[in-house]
């Protein structure tokens, strides 16, 4: 059986670790060096799904995250399936932007899904993670299909997003 190919971007505010997450879902590595990403990079990684017997050659769009770049992040975006949208639970205002990418992907992509990820719990106290989960939660949009907890660092349900995004991009 041939795998199907999807386009997935990974968009959020600079600094909040989509290098990183990309890096430890296809080479399985994390670096506490910061590369700053300019402009785009691709990477690729042929996965497969536990509901089923198909494979999914994702095609993922690591999306740099300066302002500079917004008004042609527009043209990155189309064509992408899914997205995984990226905070970083310890710096707050890439939490309050999280509902502008969102709001950014869908846009271009109408029938387009995603995943928030909330990065770097390994920096937050327990109890203030419950509280940020809580408040950061988009339920109420349909096409965003999950909230999860990550981080690169400690490879944190890191495989579960990029899974999870993979499993309802068969369904949709």
């Amino acid at each position: 059986m041939s795998a199907i190919s999807k386009k997935i971007c990974l968009i959020g505010d600079f600094s909040v670790g989509k290098t990183s997450l990309i890096r430890r879902f296809i080479e399985g590595v994390f670096s506490d060096k910061y590369l700053t990403t300019i402009g785009i990079k691709v990477s690729r990684k042929l996965i497969s799904l536990e509901s089923s017997s198909q494979e999914i050659d994702f095609i993922i769009w690591d999306i740099e995250g300066h302002t500079k770049f917004k008004s042609i992040a527009p043209n990155y975006l189309k064509g992408a399936a899914g997205a995984i949208i990226v905070g970083d639970l310890s710096r707050q205002e890439t939490l309050d932007h999280l509902q502008y990418h969102i709001n950014l992907f869908l846009k271009v992509n109408p029938q387009g899904i995603a995943i928030v990820a909330l990065n770097k719990c390994d920096l937050i106290e327990e109890a203030k993670l419950a509280k940020l989960t809580e408040s950061n939660n988009f339920k109420a949009n349909s096409q965003v299909i999950n909230t999860i907890i990550t981080s690169a660092k400690e490879n944190t349900n890191v495989n579960k997003a990029f899974h999870e995004l993979a499993e309802n991009m068969l369904n949709n």
